[in-house]
């Protein structure tokens, strides 16, 4: 069975974390908490690691993860045209519950899927994944579980979803949120809700105008993107 390393204490949890890195940097694929729940996250920029992390989750192309970071000045150098709503959101729910979908830099070489030049991108409320995203870089972070299955919120039940497709578990014990992050899609004129989940859409106004689900149009073709509303991180 593949490792799963105590990452409870800061003061502790250093050779994990070196652990997760270097896997990280071998193409591998590492479970880690989050504010949420557990993710299953893998670099980035590597496109295999990307299809082996979707391949673990049972996911085709048409739904890519979202991407995470460890610091809210990365958001510049990942997406493009960010509305001044959207920094504002950024501002008030980073690191926290929130994730925003925005244009991609078109200059960026990664894959993260079908994602139709957008990117979804969250900063994570949790010093386990911030200490391990400060070493990496961004990672494409999805729930840690097969698709269609609850998201899990303990390493065990991680493990038991994901088994060896993951090169290292790091457990952070009980996931202290249990509950997704709300998504807003920043790319349209509107900003919109597309997932409630962790941050109301009543404190999501009282920083910037934002359309809920129930404004939301009839989903296009085109309206496709990386960070999909069935994606439990």
């Amino acid at each position: 069975m593949q490792p799963v390393l105590d990452a409870t204490d800061p003061q502790t949890w250093g050779p994990a974390i070196d652990e997760a890195v270097n896997a990280i940097s071998r193409g591998g694929l590492v479970v880690l908490p989050t504010d949420t729940v557990y993710g299953i996250g893998a670099d980035a920029f590597d496109k295999e690691a990307v299809a082996a992390l979707l391949a673990a989750k049972g996911r085709g192309r048409q739904m890519p993860p979202p991407v995470l970071v460890g610091e809210v000045a990365t958001l510049d150098g990942l997406a493009t045209d960010v509305p001044e709503d959207a920094r504002r959101l950024v501002e008030a729910f980073w690191p926290g519950g929130f994730t925003v979908i925005l244009r991609a830099q078109p200059s960026l070489q990664w894959d993260l899927g079908d994602t139709g030049g957008t990117v979804a991108l969250r900063m994570p409320d949790h010093p386990a994944a911030l200490a391990l995203l400060k070493r990496t870089g961004p990672l494409a972070v999805s729930s840690a579980n097969r698709s269609g299955s609850p998201a899990a919120q303990d390493v065990a039940d991680a493990r038991d979803q994901l088994g060896e497709s993951v090169a290292v578990y790091l457990d952070g014990g009980q996931a202290p949120g249990g509950v997704a992050s709300t998504i807003v899609d920043a790319t349209g004129p509107a900003l919109r809700v597309v997932r409630e989940g962790a941050v109301p859409l009543d404190e999501l106004r009282r920083v910037a105008d934002v359309e809920g689900l129930q404004d939301l149009p009839e989903a296009g073709p085109d309206q496709a993107a990386a960070g999909d509303p069935e994606d439990d991180e």
